[in-house]
C-alpha cells in the first residue's frame, strides 16, 4: 500500500471471531450443525432488510428471535429456551482465529486499530479480552449508535465521524465482500481477508488489498 492509513478499522463477526464452535454448539441440542452459518446469514439478511427500510435493529434481537422459530420448526413445540439460552452463550463466547493475535500485534505498530461491528461493542470487549489483545484497539464502535447497519454508507461515515476522520482516511478489514462493497462506496480504503482461497465476487467492487491472514496483511501495509 503506498499511504499508510491513519486508522485501520475491523470487522468483528468471522472477521476476527472464529465461529465454527457454533457449529458444535448447535450440535449439542439437537439441531443440524449446518444450520449455525444458515442461521448466522439469516441474521444478517434480516438486518440488511431492516436497514433497506430505515430501521436500525438489534443483532442480539434478531438473533435470538431467529433462533427461537429455529428451534420450534427443527425440534418442535416445547419450551426451547434453555437451548437458545446456551447457543446465544457460545455466540458471545468465541476465540479469535489463529492469525488474529500475532496479525493484531503487528498491526498496531502501523495504525490506531478500531473496530465498527453490527453487533453490539460489549461482544467485540469481551473477545478482545479473552484474546489478550483489547489494550490494542483505542475504540469499539458498532452500528448500534449509527443510523444504520453495514454496508449502508451511513454506517462507515459514522465511524469517519467518530474518529474524527475523513473515509479515506480509514482502512476497513473484513472477511465479508458486501462490507468492503459497501466500505468502499462510502469513500473508505478496504481490505479482504480472504483465508479460504475463494473467490471474490465479481458483482462488488474490487478490495485495495488482499491478504490470506492478518498477519500478511500487516506485511502489505507500509510503516509511515
Amino acid at each position: 500500500m503506498t499511504e499508510t492509513p491513519r486508522t485501520i478499522v475491523f470487522d468483528v463477526n468471522e472477521t476476527l471471531s472464529d465461529m465454527s464452535p457454533l457449529a458444535e454448539a448447535f450440535d449439542a441440542e439437537g439441531l443440524p450443525a449446518l444450520a449455525a452459518r444458515v442461521w448466522f446469514a439469516g441474521i444478517l439478511r434480516d438486518g440488511f432488510a431492516l436497514t433497506a427500510t430505515n430501521d436500525n435493529p438489534g443483532f442480539a434481537d434478531i438473533a435470538r428471535d431467529s433462533l427461537e422459530r429455529l428451534c420450534a420448526d427443527t425440534l418442535g413445540p416445547g419450551d426451547h429456551s434453555a437451548a437458545v439460552g446456551n447457543i446465544m452463550g457460545a455466540l458471545t463466547s468465541l476465540s479469535v482465529h489463529d492469525d488474529v493475535v500475532p496479525g493484531i500485534e503487528a498491526l498496531s505498530h502501523r495504525a490506531e486499530l478500531v473496530t465498527l461491528s453490527n453487533g453490539a461493542t460489549s461482544v467485540a470487549d469481551a473477545l478482545f479480552e479473552r484474546a489478550g489483545i483489547r489494550g490494542r484497539f483505542a475504540r469499539l464502535l458498532s452500528v448500534t449508535d449509527a443510523a444504520r447497519w453495514k454496508p449502508a454508507a451511513e454506517a462507515y461515515h459514522y465511524a469517519a465521524a467518530e474518529l474524527g476522520q475523513e473515509p479515506r482516511e480509514l482502512l476497513l478489514v473484513a472477511v465479508h465482500p458486501w462490507d468492503i462493497h459497501g466500505a468502499h462506496r462510502a469513500g473508505l480504503r478496504t481490505a479482504w481477508i480472504n483465508r479460504t482461497g475463494t473467490a471474490y465476487p465479481g458483482y462488488f467492487d474490487a478490495p485495495d488489498l488482499e491478504a490470506g491472514s492478518l498477519s500478511e496483511l500487516a506485511g502489505a501495509i507500509r510503516v509511515a
